[in-house]
């Protein structure tokens, strides 16, 4: 063969190898992170670099002559290489922080690990046990007599069964691996499971759907019950004879960036049926276990959604359990709670409607578009594409869940309920649940002192079994026909008992404020209003059923203004989204055939002034603005930990800062915030937490708690604090100063993806919840970003979906949380929302996050934003708003930063200070042990080698053609 031929296919073998290192590292890149996409590349061209050079030497060791062609040809690879050294070189420089993030670890106490996650896991247990809700147990058939080998023996029935729903996707995710499933929770319990079921659904079961992290599409939605044709004759009947006890599974999934589906057809089941309801394979398992009659059938619930349930009233089923997202060890608690050894005590978090399309949101829920408006988007990690600017109306005002269904069937006059057509809405109402036991609630002292209204209810248990009871107080404000909206009932407070036994009994004292049942006036007073009349003090069963009252009169209207503000807030709350309003036609008691929305909202246009306000708006500048001063004063961040947020010792700190120091603090705020050195503040971790210890970039996964409506459906706050302790526990040990959590949105509709991730459809049990986890983890120095603020309630269209609602329902609803979580639990940290209120993204609303949040509320702290993705989210605008933080590990906002403006220079010292102010009052200064980037060594060691084999590459090729040329001389000699 000859050289020439040689060397060609030399180079058609290093063209292969380039093309293979090119396509694998697309295929990498579209399955990884950002910072592995870095890292991968890199790799890539150090191999390529390598392969180029070694071939380079090789091949001119080997060639005595070479043709012109092909050495100009090695000499374009080896510029190649050199060129694309030097830009990843800039790559790796521009992204260093994401790629430090990554690749420099703390260092992790094993052991100590090992014993905070045990602790994880038993918290998750404890929640999970005191969480189940009990919602069918027809003649007592539960619990089962383990004694009794027919009961102890159990049937598993249900593709879930094998294909449980421990949680969510995104960022209420978690590492399922190490999880207990149903079968080892029964197990655990002492039941025997009929092994030959499991297998047949586990031959049954779909691969799990693969969620990427980044593209965030949901759930898995896949509905993948087995026909009943095919289970085989001696299946079945073997089922018969192992057991007379059949447990039927259910589980629908939920997940972030992708809401449930309104119809299945795309997921394996009909476009006559919304995924919330049963499938129509669902429905023939169900007929099928019902037909070999067993004794005792028992539905287990798997999900955080509230689904069409009506058929659990259905002769052949006699008992049913929802258990939400169990978590880590929560099917240990399923096996208890059906074993007897724990008395379930959970309640409902939601309304359950026999039709959850019954809703008036539902047909406000979903994508709506402004149809002239397509645009080319691009995302700020490149993605692209022709989008439209959506929006979404929440026609309903005040009336979502448990506040529309028990005021809609009320007469206004007499108060009175259509009880039937209640009834045939309603199959479970909010704090719905049963128990093993039975439980007496009395109201033994009713007094009104010092503005606050007080409750002393005498519980009893006066069953046979031992157990809790949630107790609950609800108002019914006067309402007036064209006035203030009011709900039929409004949840004003709540409590559990502790364990009761047999003929014990508990005094429970409930409590909250008289302007607590202020409603907002939006239209006249633009203030929070308490209309005179009479107000009844309900104690209740759930939010129905009325055990007890008491009265409480107003003899004269009172309005929270400026001369008489809420004793709760700092200043006076008035109108802020007067933007938001979008001249909608709300839903009203007075009228509501008039008013319900009765078919979803059709696509239109935008106005000319509104696609404008949509667009990005140009950051004004105040020139009356003084510019920052700089001053050394010897201060590090240790000398202001515990200073109040005024003290003028934090300016002379703040005056130490760089504006080089300040723009990389703002923009790098991505799962970290970086180091300050002019002040002595470490770099941290911040890390996603709603159900466990969740990071993104860093791989660190905690143990997977249950989901937040487990949590929620245990009404026992104590609880909540608890998990706040447990989870930062956990988190310390990773180094870990801050969580993304908790969450709490509301339940819109059960059709939000997110639900598992939220605690409820009502205000007050969130923001108590969310307050008292907040309060727990504060207690072991780890900072709670509560999120996300506000009205993300729904994943369709999250990117910047303008929300258009009345400040009423701003205020009484979606904000409410988050006021109970600042104001109760004092959180120090907020994270932000993609939508917009109205035209103006949350991120750069300053009415939201400057006027309520730190003015009316009185927050001290940090604004971050949730993950800065989309265009609309721009840094300039969010720290004049108030929005300090730009979650982003990439690098591109301290670019976009007007540093050389005094009122860009104002707004950064600003969010400075609030960021250095959630640091220093955290565990932060006693656990960041900065690790040394080991990394940044292997970069310059190879970045050596690199070019020093590119260089000896393109002296061997110049050396070459010297002795050449000079070979060529001396024989024309």
């Amino acid at each position: 063969m000859s050289k020439s031929k040689g060397n060609k296919r030399n180079f058609v073998t290093l063209a292969i190898i380039f093309l293979v290192l090119f396509i694998a590292t697309a295929v990498a890149v579209s399955i990884v992170s950002v910072p592995q996409m870095v890292m991968i590349l890199f790799v890539a061209v150090i191999i390529l670099a390598v392969v180029i050079a070694a071939f380079g030497f090789i091949w001119t060791k080997r060639n005595k002559t070479e043709k012109k062609g092909l050495r100009r040809l090695f000499v374009s690879l080896l510029s190649l290489g050199l060129v694309v050294v030097i830009v990843l070189n800039g790559a790796i420089n521009h992204y260093n922080i994401a790629i430090n993030q990554y690749l420099t670890k703390v260092k992790i106490d094993e052991e100590q690990l090992a014993l905070v996650s045990v602790d994880s896991k038993l918290m998750t247990e404890l929640i999970e046990d005191e969480g189940i809700v009990l919602l069918e147990n027809k003649g007592n058939a539960l619990p089962l007599d383990t004694a009794n080998s027919r009961e102890k023996n159990v049937n598993v029935f249900g593709q879930a069964s094998v294909k449980m729903i421990y949680g969510g996707s995104g960022s209420g995710s978690g590492n399922e691996s190490a999880n207990i499933n149903l079968q080892q929770g029964l197990e655990n319990a002492g039941f025997t499971i009929n092994s030959k079921l499991t297998e047949f659904y586990q031959e049954h079961a779909p691969k799990k759907k693969e969620t990427d992290i980044f593209t965030l599409d949901g759930g898995d939605y896949t509905l993948s019950e087995p026909k009943t044709s095919d289970f085989s004759e001696e299946l079945l009947a073997n089922a018969k004879e192992f057991s007379d006890v059949a447990l039927i599974v259910l589980s629908r999934a939920g997940g972030e960036g992708a809401d449930l589906p309104f119809e299945t057809s795309e997921y394996g089941g009909s476009s006559d049926y919304h995924y919330l309801e049963l499938s129509e394979a669902e429905k023939s398992m169900i007929d099928m276990v019902k037909s070999m009659n067993f004794a005792k059938v028992v539905v287990v619930v798997n999900s955080s959604n509230a689904m069409e349930l009506g058929f659990l009233e259905d002769e052949g089923i006699d008992s049913a359990l929802l258990i939400g997202g169990p978590g880590s060890t929560g099917n240990n608690s399923v096996g208890k709670v059906l074993a007897g050894s724990v008395n379930p005590s959970g309640r409902l978090v939601d309304t359950f409607a026999y039709d959850v399309t019954s809703s008036p949101a539902y047909f406000n829920a979903g994508n709506f578009e402004y149809s002239n408006t397509k645009h080319a988007y691009v995302e700020k990690l490149g993605a692209k594409g022709d989008k439209f600017h959506t929006f979404v109306n929440y026609n309903e005002g005040i009336y979502v869940g448990y506040r529309y269904y028990e005021t809609r069937y009320v007469d206004n006059t007499t108060r009175e309920v259509d009880e039937a057509a209640y009834q045939n809405a309603v199959q479970y109402p909010l704090g719905y649940g049963l128990s093993y036991s039975g439980f007496t609630k009395e109201i033994t002292d009713y007094q009104t002192v010092d503005g606050k209204i007080k409750v002393e209810v005498k519980v009893t248990n006066t069953g046979e079994v031992a157990g809790k009871e949630v107790v609950q107080v609800y108002y019914t404000a006067p309402y007036y026909e064209g006035g203030i909206e009011k709900s039929h009932v409004v949840l004003g407070a709540f409590d559990k008992t502790e364990v009761l036994e047999p003929n014990s009994s508990e005094i429970v004292t409930l409590e909250f404020a008289v302007e607590d049942m202020a409603s907002y006036d939006y239209q006249n007073e633009k203030a929070y209003v308490l209309d005179a009349g009479m107000y009844d003090i309900k104690l209740m069963n759930n939010a129905h059923d009325v055990i007890d009252a008491r009265q409480y009169e107003v003899s004269e209207k009172v309005v929270y203004n400026e001369d008489n503000k809420r004793s709760s807030d700092e200043v006076l709350a008035t109108n802020q989204f007067d933007n938001a309003n979008g001249d909608l036609n709300y839903v009203t008691r007075a009228d509501w055939e008039g008013t319900l929305p009765t078919a979803r909202t059709e696509h239109k246009d935008a106005s000319p002034e509104l696609l404008k306000a949509l667009e990005i708006q140009p950051v004004v500048d105040n020139p009356d603005d003084e510019d920052i001063v700089f001053a050394d004063h010897g201060l590090t961040l240790k000398d202001v930990v515990g200073l109040d947020y005024n003290d003028p010792k934090w300016n002379d700190l703040l005056e130490q800062v760089s504006v080089n120091e300040m723009a990389k603090l703002i923009g790098f705020g991505g799962y970290a915030t970086q180091e300050v050195a002019s002040v002595g503040k470490p770099g941290t971790i911040e890390l996603d937490g709603p159900a466990g210890v969740n990071g993104i970039f860093t791989g660190v996964t905690g143990v997977q708690y249950m989901s937040e409506t487990v949590l929620a459906a245990t009404w026992n706050v104590d609880l909540a604090e608890k998990m706040g302790e447990y989870l930062a526990n956990e988190a310390i040990v990773y180094g870990v100063s801050g969580l993304y959590a908790p969450s709490m949105n509301i339940h819109r509709t059960p059709f939000s993806g997110r639900n598992f991730e939220y605690y409820s459809e009502d205000s007050l049990l969130s923001g108590k919840m969310g307050a008292a986890f907040v309060v727990g983890a504060a207690n072991k120095g780890v900072y709670s970003f509560i999120k996300h603020f506000a009205l993300n309630d729904q994943e369709t269209n999250r990117d910047g979906v303008a929300v258009w609602t009345n400040e009423q329902a701003i205020r009484e609803i979606y904000l409410k949380p988050f006021e109970l979580s600042v104001k109760e639990g004092k959180t120090t940290a907020v994270m932000s929302s993609f939508n917009r209120l109205g035209t103006v993204w949350t991120g750069e609303h300053y009415g939201l996050l400057t006027t309520v949040l730190r003015d009316e509320w009185g927050f001290n702290g940090t604004v971050i934003t949730d993950f800065d993705l989309y265009p609309h989210m721009t840094v300039d605008q969010a720290i004049r708003a108030g929005n300090d933080l730009m979650l982003t590990p990439m690098g591109d906002e301290p670019t976009k930063l007007s540093t050389s403006t005094n009122t860009g220079k104002q707004a950064m010292r600003k969010a400075t200070h609030n960021i250095l102010y959630t640091v220093a009052n955290s565990n932060a200064l006693e656990i960041n042990v900065k690790p040394y980037p080991y990394w940044v060594l292997l970069l310059g060691f190879g970045d050596i080698i690199l070019l020093g084999l590119l260089t000896l590459g393109f002296y061997k090729v110049a050396h070459r053609r010297r002795k050449q040329v000079e070979a060529f001389e001396s024989h024309n000699l």
